[in-house]
């Protein structure tokens, strides 16, 4: 980063002069001024990347500066220098956010070399920032894979609550997604920029779970040896997604009302009250209308979390919606597997459209996956999908490669192409583009084929 830009912020002019003529040298753009108040006016008016800075000045301190210039913007990575090697300085320089200090009269070689390594830091966090972005694009709600009806009602509504502070309770089976719409609600929300925390209240239990969501002390059962900050905490000014909700006890659903009733929470063996601010996100595969019915779930917390339900539809109920997501997983894990795989054939769409996938998009994901592992040829076929999916074709009565296959008599490989394009492009809806990925072949050879078949 040779190009960068150094303000010198020093009120000795002949160590100005000496600064300037140095690091000017290195390569880089350097701006001098005398004093804090100057360098506080010159970062709110031209682009710095780092600033070399004294301690002790006349007209503002260094402290001082570091302080208002990091409150205006934090990212400017600051290093002080100071006449006295006093521990006191420096560290007063360090809890301020300097980035590191170094003492009168520099060594410019290590000078060189923490500015180096202090430029590198800051475009790393650059780097982490835009990363940070660029998950929040992926997140967004335009993201979300689903043409079908249930799937535009989800996502009409998932980019409408997103916004708010609503509570939103998301429903649906085991594997359609429902942590992807919680991050998306995250990821769109006035939080972003806070943490996304997600506890799966199924895999722990009881006791575990009330230490994972609340935090312990030092000595609250056998094995905690330290103070550990709960979930809560953890999340708090962010979101917390509370998954399997409805697999929690009576006691901890009573913890967790209180918890976001009072919003403040206690650590297991702790008497401290610790407030704390938090969007609660909950998802479950129980239907817990029954589940209050039956006296297994408190009708207290049902209605708190109950806000805004959103409801993620079964894979069977989204038919048109495998191909788009089979094309979707085929094109992430050909790269992440460093394959050259063009699509499926017909034959492996049809059995992927044809079964039930009481797994849902989880289990569309894996087979796809072990479909590019497995394969060896230009197109995934019938035999590299697992035998869960082509014996309960199989077993289903339904022909496994297309319809023709139920008749009494096999027709042409015409025929049998033709049903394969007209099933490709009713899953497609008619998107001609879509119907080729599907069927493994380029736009212009399926417009080719059209044009014979309207012979």
């Amino acid at each position: 980063m040779s190009d960068a830009h150094i303000l010198i912020v020093d009120d000795d002019p002949g160590h100005r002069i000496t600064l300037d003529t140095i690091i000017k040298s290195w390569g880089y753009d350097v701006t001098c001024v005398g004093d804090g108040s100057e360098a506080v006016e010159r970062v709110r008016e031209i682009p710095v990347d780092l600033i070399l800075m004294d301690v002790r000045m006349t007209v503002m301190d260094g402290l001082e500066a570091l302080k208002r210039i990091k409150s205006y913007n934090p990212a400017i990575p600051i290093l002080v220098m100071t006449a006295y090697s006093s521990v006191e300085s420096a560290v007063d320089a360090l809890k301020s956010g300097a980035y590191d200090y170094l003492t009168k009269p520099l060594d410019f070689e290590a000078l060189k070399l923490t500015i180096e390594r202090a430029l590198e830091h800051a475009g790393l966090k650059a780097e982490n920032r835009e990363l940070r972005q660029k998950l929040g694009r992926d997140f967004d709600v335009a993201h979300i894979i689903g043409k079908s009806r249930p799937m535009q009602e989800l996502i009409d509504m998932t980019a409408m609550i997103a916004p708010s502070e609503a509570t939103v309770l998301i429903t649906g089976e085991s594997g359609t997604g429902k942590e992807l719409i919680a991050k998306s609600i995250h990821h769109n929300s006035p939080r972003k920029e806070r943490p996304l925390v997600i506890v799966n209240c199924a895999a722990l239990t009881e006791t575990l779970l009330e230490s994972e969501l609340f935090g312990h002390e030092k000595g609250a059962f056998t094995g905690a040896d330290k103070r550990r900050e709960g979930r809560f905490k953890q999340a708090h000014e962010g979101t917390l997604f509370l998954d399997e909700i409805g697999e929690t006890s009576p006691v901890m659903q009573a913890k967790l009302l209180r918890a976001i009733q009072e919003k403040e929470v206690q650590r297991v063996g702790g008497e401290e009250t610790i407030d704390v601010d938090v969007r609660i996100l909950a998802a479950t595969n129980r239907d817990l209308n029954a589940e209050v019915a039956a006296g297994r779930f408190r009708h207290d917390l049902y209605y708190r979390l109950n806000v805004v339900t959103l409801h993620v539809p079964p894979l069977k109920e989204r038919q048109e919606d495998i191909p788009l997501l089979a094309q979707h997983f085929l094109s992430w894990y050909v790269d992440k597997n460093r394959k050259d795989i063009k699509g499926f054939n017909p034959g492996a769409m049809d059995m992927l459209l044809r079964y039930a996938w009481p797994g849902n998009v989880r289990e569309l994901e894996n087979a796809v996956e072990r479909a590019v592992i497995l394969a060896t040829g230009d197109f995934l076929t019938e035999k590299e999908l697992p035998l869960s999916i082509t014996q309960a074709v199989a077993g289903s009565g339904h022909a496994p490669v297309s319809p023709s296959a139920k008749m009494k008599h096999p027709k042409s490989l015409e025929e049998i192409e033709k049903n394969a394009i007209l099933e490709a492009l009713a899953a497609s809806k008619g998107n001609k583009s879509e119907a080729a990925r599907i069927l493994g072949i380029n736009r212009k050879t399926l417009h080719n084929k059209l044009k014979t078949i309207a012979k």
